[in-house]
């Protein structure tokens, strides 16, 4: 007999053997239709795996997050074994499932192309309805070796030499069809749906080395329902459209080039934006008690050496070597070293803490070219970078001050659905055990005492330390890692700061690292693209346009762009020899101009302006001391705005 336990606590005997299928079967038939797996003990497992001992149960089903992920692992086998039906002697390698998805790679001489989807994805739907099952099968490591280089899967083969000795060979079959694979699998291919797509096919090396063989790797999406597939796809539309590649170009914001890899050069609109939000940024940290600070770009590698990051961080850094003064240098990827070399000037007492710096860092760190992603992943940045030296008593309220900024932040910025992960110690770290869980006690009591509620995710706290890491959602649903909050009490001791407590002797303090933003450049591209390239007035590089009906209005409209600018306003005149609905249409679609002002001899006259916002054909007629007193009072910044 087993004793198994369930969610709620409730027990029952079941004879040795039962599978979880039995389990669900003996509470109701409707749970049984639904169950994919189960989870013994945490670990997943097949529903159809005979359970020999006691354990605590949970059915898994479709709704679960395990449940979809095997959707798509199974999804990764199907396709498979459809590319193989279809195109005898291909080689089958791996097929993981990733985020939204699958992908399986492929050895074909001959290469894949999209136009192969339509046949691929129809084999996939023949194979799903013929509902076959998956079936477990445990082989000897020799037998396996032979049989997958007999059938000329020489990738599968080498897997399987390449296991440790203590890994036990288990094969799932569907239908005739089979696969090395560690499992589990749903109880069979009808249980994937018909709610999946194959998305692009790309080139990969084996293994991730550009020594190996080339491979094809066909990506795929799967999903619960056909709706969800559809919102999928449609985000998918959506987030084409907001590229923040392809709008940087349209709206002559930024633009790269190959002689400076992963390094924005900014236009003079771009810059704009750049700058506009870094004021903003500076105001808002100097109301939190933060003094800014510069630092060099440039260190000797000793710093970097005794911070840790020289061992744990090289292979990223740009390293400078002065010959003839037998140096090495490198450009910082990061600001703390630094903040600490600012903090050691002259002495400092336990009255003095907390001490807070800010800077906006100019860091570069080496990224494969092949990782680069426009704003999103660059090897040149600035960082809205922050440190707080205090003690571990102040480690609540200074935590709980950053989570007030950051939130009213991404409020300002029109992020208000925000999460917390609570990342703790990693494998490779400095310090001791015990300085860790002080750490990881103190920020957690920190994140509850701020009201966070936190999400753990053990393992990805920085080397030095554990994190609170903020997850803000955008306007389309997708999520984007954003701010953080490090405590640290390892580099300061390391880089020999240190303040004198009450007790006259010396102390070093524990160091919060923190950034609202992160990287400037990947959270203007993350703006960019929430906003689709239709900034809020406060924001837009260029907040008004007048445009002339007739050359006739051209000295007025000078003029009253003269006196908008006067009172602040970015302003431009358009004064082309075009029909006004032409410009309206080039402002309004393709540069996306908050406010189009339209004058012709009428408004001249007047002394007026006919006002059409973007997104909309209604004109507003008001004279230009209103203009003037409305959008000047919009365009303030939200801080400023509060103050008003």
């Amino acid at each position: 007999m087993v004793t198994l336990t369930f969610p709620d606590g409730a027990t029952r005997d079941y004879d040795s053997g039962v599978t979880a299928m039995e389990v669900a079967k003996g509470i109701s038939k409707g749970l049984a239709k639904k169950v994919l797996a189960a989870k013994l003990d945490g670990e997943l497992v097949d529903a159809a795996l005979p359970i020999e001992g006691d354990a605590k149960i949970e059915l898994v089903t479709a709704e679960d997050p395990e449940g979809l992920e095997l959707i798509r692992h199974d999804a990764a086998h199907v396709l498979a074994e459809a590319v193989q039906e279809l195109f005898p002697g291909t080689q089958v390698t791996i097929g993981p499932v990733i985020e939204n998805g699958f992908y399986y790679d492929f050895h074909r001489e001959e290469p894949f192309s999209e136009d192969d989807f339509a046949a691929i994805e129809k084999k996939m739907a023949f194979i799903i309805n013929r509902n076959d099952k998956f079936e477990r099968e445990v082989w000897k490591r020799e037998d396996a070796i032979k049989l997958f280089r007999g059938m000329g899967e020489e990738f599968k083969a080498e897997l399987i030499e390449d296991l440790p000795d203590s890994e036990t060979i288990t094969v799932y079959k569907q239908g005739k069809w089979f696969d090395l694979c560690r499992g589990p699998h749903l109880p069979s291919t009808g249980k994937i749906g018909k709610a999946f797509k194959l998305m692009k096919v790309a080139g990969a090396y084996w293994r991730g080395d550009s020594k190996n063989p080339q491979l094809q790797r066909i990506y795929g999406t799967a999903w619960r329902t056909q709706e969800e597939l559809d919102a999928h796809l449609h985000q998918l539309e959506e987030a084409e459209k907001r590229d923040h590649r392809r709008l940087g170009k349209q709206l002559s914001l930024f633009h790269f080039q190959e002689e400076a890899q992963g390094q924005a050069f900014w236009h003079p609109d771009g810059w704009t934006l750049y700058t506009t939000l870094m004021a903003y940024m500076s105001r808002r940290q100097k109301e939190y008690g933060y003094r800014e600070i510069k630092t060099p770009q440039l260190m000797d590698r000793k710093f970097w050496e005794a911070s840790g990051h020289w061992e744990k961080y090289r292979e990223n850094m740009f390293v400078a070597e002065i010959a003839e003064e037998d140096k090495v240098l490198a450009l910082k990827p990061m600001n703390c070293p630094c903040h600490v070399q600012v903090f050691n000037q002259g002495q400092k007492s336990y009255r003095d803490l907390p001490v807070r710096y800010a800077e906006f860092g100019s860091c570069h760190r080496y990224e494969p070219s092949g990782a680069l992603h426009g704003l999103m992943r660059v090897r040149g940045f600035v960082q809205d970078d922050g440190h707080i030296f205090c003690t571990m008593e102040q480690v609540t309220d200074e935590v709980k001050g950053f989570t007030d900024l950051l939130k009213s932040v991404y409020a300002d910025l029109g992020f208000d659905d925000v999460k917390v992960k609570f990342s703790t110690r990693p494998d490779v770290r400095v310090g001791s055990d015990e300085y860790w869980d002080r750490s990881e006690a103190a920020l957690k009591e920190a994140a509850d005492a701020s009201g966070l509620e936190v999400e753990l995710n053990e393992g990805d706290g920085a080397f030095y330390g554990p994190k609170l890491d903020f997850v803000l959602r955008d306007a389309i649903g997708r999520e984007w890692q954003a701010g953080t909050i490090q405590l640290d009490p390892n580099m300061p001791e390391r880089l020999n700061a240190s303040y004198v407590g009450d007790d006259d002797n010396k102390h070093a303090p524990v160091m919060l690292h923190r950034a609202v933003l992160g990287s400037f450049e990947r959270f203007l591209g993350i703006l960019i693209e929430n906003y689709a390239g239709r900034f809020p007035l406060w924001l837009a590089p260029v907040q008004v346009v007048i445009a002339t009906i007739t050359s006739d209005a051209n000295e007025y409209a000078e003029e009253t762009a003269k006196k908008l600018k006067a009172a602040g306003l970015r302003v431009e005149t358009d004064l082309r020899n075009e029909k006004i609905n032409y410009k309206i249409r080039e402002l309004s679609a393709d540069r996306k101009i908050p406010v189009i002002a339209v004058v012709g001899m009428k408004e001249a006259e007047e002394g007026k302006l006919a006002l059409r916002r973007l997104g909309s054909r209604k004109q507003t007629i008001l004279s230009v001391e209103e203009v003037i007193k409305s959008l000047t009072e919009e365009a303030l910044a939200p801080d400023l705005s509060r103050k008003n």
